[in-house]
This record gives C-alpha cells, sequence and structure tokens, in this order.
C-alpha cells in the first residue's frame, strides 16, 4: 500500500506538468498547430503517459479550461468573504478584464475548443455564471444594485468583451464596457421603482 503513494504523487506531479505545458502553449496561441505527442516532451513526459491521463488534445485542453474556471470561481467566493458585496463585484468584474487581457492566447484555443461542442465549456460557463449569480445576488441584498437585471446579462456582457479581444484599443474599451455595466447595476429601474 505504502509502495502505491510515491507513484501516485509521481502520476499527480506528470498529470500537473502536462497542464503546464498545454496552458503555455495555449497562452502562445499554438496549442491546436502543436502536434499533440509534442506535449509530453515540453512537459519532460513520456508519450504514454501523456495519453494515459489526457487520451486527447480536446480532452487535454478541457482540462486546461476547468481549471481556469475553478480558479475564476475561488477568486469570485474569496472576493465575496472578505469584500463588501458592491465591492466584490466590481472587483471581479476588473479582475475578469485583466485575466482576460493576460490570457488572449488561452482565449483563442477555448474559442476553437467551443467550435467542437465541447460539454466541459458548457459546465464551465455554467459554474461561471453560478458564481457570478451569487457575487450579483449579495449586492442586490445590500441594495448596491438594482434587482431587475440578472447575473445573465453580466455573463452577456462578459462574453461580449472577451470575443472583442482582438480589437484594436481593446483594453479600455473594455474597461469602459465594464464601467458602463456597472453604472447601469447601480441606476435605478426604469420605472422609478425601489431596487429593494
Amino acid at each position: 500500500m505504502t509502495a502505491d503513494k510515491p507513484l501516485r504523487a509521481d502520476a499527480q506531479r506528470k498529470r500537473e506538468a502536462l497542464l503546464a505545458t498545454a496552458r503555455e502553449v495555449a497562452a502562445a496561441g499554438d496549442f491546436f498547430d502543436l502536434r499533440f505527442d509534442d506535449f509530453a516532451s515540453l512537459a519532460g513526459v513520456g508519450t504514454g503517459t501523456l495519453y494515459r491521463h489526457f487520451p486527447t488534445r480536446e480532452a487535454l485542453a478541457e482540462a486546461v479550461y476547468r481549471d481556469e474556471v475553478a480558479t475564476l470561481c475561488d477568486c469570485a467566493r474569496r472576493l465575496q468573504a472578505t469584500l463588501p458585496a458592491e465591492e466584490a463585484l466590481t472587483t471581479f468584474l476588473r479582475d475578469m478584464i485583466e485575466y482576460i487581457d493576460a490570457h488572449r492566447g488561452l482565449a483563442r484555443t477555448l474559442a476553437t475548443l467551443m467550435a467542437t461542442g465541447s460539454g466541459a465549456i458548457a459546465e464551465g460557463s455554467r459554474a461561471l455564471e453560478q458564481a457570478v449569480t451569487d457575487l450579483v445576488a449579495a449586492a442586490v441584498k445590500d441594495g448596491a444594485v438594482r434587482d431587475d437585471v440578472g447575473a445573465g446579462a453580466v455573463m452577456m456582457a462578459l462574453h461580449g468583451i472577451s470575443a472583442a479581444h482582438d480589437r484594436p484599443g481593446w483594453r479600455a474599451e473594455a474597461d469602459g464596457v465594464v464601467t458602463l455595466l456597472l453604472d447601469g447595476l447601480r441606476q435605478s429601474p426604469p420605472d422609478g421603482k425601489s431596487r429593494r
């Protein structure tokens, strides 16, 4: 039994090495240009190890995506636990712009993955939308934002910002869209009724 423990730890280390390599390659925008077997040599593992953990390129891309979504959801939960509700929502949306800006190559990789109809993309989108839903609900409960705009609208805005990431001047425009979104969330509903 104890002889198995180092093997499990070693297998985990190799899996993490493959994921780290895939993340770097995706960030460079080369994920679908590289031969799949090359991920093994770049990570310093054998091809058998690659196929044991990730039988296809898509499985590797999905694993990277799941890790990234988990990181973003953890960030949202941490902000909600440590900041006032409105500040947590604002910080998360601003951090998302930073994240998209820093991971443009990864965004292109994930857009290609999305075109395959991957279930991981749908699953990740639901998890991320739940994290945003929780942030918005907390801000509504505090009376900081209006209650007639749901998290779905916020997610649509984030998707639109992400999809336009190749535009010249994207970063300034993205920051502007988030400012507009936050201003709109803080305004009273058009009928003038209370937000609470």
